[in-house]
């Protein structure tokens, strides 16, 4: 008896040294804002007040342009997904994009909704504040799900729509980032919102590109700083347990604007096959697939992937 009660408290001790060293390793406390802004925002960077929240954009390009290109980020990115497009449609366009909220500077939704009607209608408070009565609307994965969905719901709005390997059909992916299983996964989501691996946001990056040789320090290190906003880590962990309206993409076929469709041919997260569901469904469409680029051919591969865009938009 006196052996295994020996045996347990060893057993204990080393069980407490091993937590202690992952939380000592791996334990990264949130980054004051005014730190984060110092290092994400620029000369271009506004800030507008949403629903209570701060909402971080930038307003770039021809101010005469009436109709602007809007541009959304998915999940656990944010604005600087869009920076080489935005280099170069601001020589004639004007850009604006966001950070959504739960992401980037912007941080969580106040009251922890993260279900699509409250992105759409954030959309439109954003769009509404800033006196833009009509778009080109661009949208990857999750940012293209609030796109389809908010031409749905506001027609009048929206001149053009642009889905790059965007969210909203039933999907069988066919690779899914560790931090998405991580957020997902019972007690090791909340371990994520205080134990934040870099190595976890490296191969979570990685697992999104085709060519991961793209995936450099300085891009982790702005996808791992900015995860570490305030509420960021808790938004995730709550963006993905929201239960989707699992019909809704049915009314796709109701949007009659221009859409381009644009996808990555090597997106394991969102697979090829769905950008042929939207084109099957979308009267009124154009479709490119990308060879060689993954779930964000934007960031990827920008010159490449903006080709088919510029076309569509002249």
């Amino acid at each position: 008896m006196k052996l295994l009660i020996k045996g347990l408290k060893i057993v204990l001790s080393i069980t407490i040294l091993i937590l202690v060293a992952v939380v000592l390793f791996f334990g990264h406390r949130d980054i004051p804002l005014n730190e984060l802004k110092t290092k994400y925002t620029n000369t271009a960077s506004q800030f507008v007040s949403i629903d209570g929240m701060e909402v971080h954009f930038r307003d770039e390009g021809n101010k005469t342009d009436s109709i602007p290109i809007v541009l959304i980020h998915g999940t656990g990115a944010s604005l600087q997904t869009f920076d080489a497009w935005t280099d170069i449609l601001k020589k004639s366009n004007r850009i604006i994009r966001m950070d959504i909220p739960g992401y980037g500077l912007t941080g969580p939704f106040l009251d922890g909704n993260y279900s699509m009607t409250q992105y759409t209608s954030f959309l439109k408070d954003f769009l509404i504040a800033l006196d833009i009565k009509q778009c080109v609307l661009a949208g990857n994965s999750l940012g293209g799900q609030i796109a389809w969905n908010f031409t749905l719901e506001e027609p009048d709005m929206v001149e053009k729509l642009i889905l790059i390997d965007a969210a909203g059909y039933p999907m069988n992916s066919k690779s899914v980032p560790i931090a998405f299983k991580m957020a997902k996964t019972p007690v090791l989501k909340n371990l994520f919102t205080y134990l934040t691996p870099r190595f976890l946001v490296r191969a979570s990056v990685e697992n999104v590109y085709f060519d991961t040789s793209k995936v450099t320090d300085s891009l982790v290190e702005r996808y791992f700083e900015l995860t570490l906003r305030e509420g960021n880590r808790q938004a995730f962990v709550d963006r993905l347990e929201i239960t989707t309206d699992s019909s809704n993409y049915k009314n796709i076929n109701k949007i009659q604007q221009p859409t381009l469709i644009l996808w990555g041919a090597d997106d394991l997260l969102i697979p090829v096959d769905n950008a042929y569901k939207f084109q099957e469904d979308l009267p009124n469409d154009t479709l490119v697939i990308l060879d060689d680029m993954g779930h964000v051919p934007m960031e990827e591969n920008p010159q490449e992937s903006l080709k088919p865009v510029l076309e569509f938009l002249n």
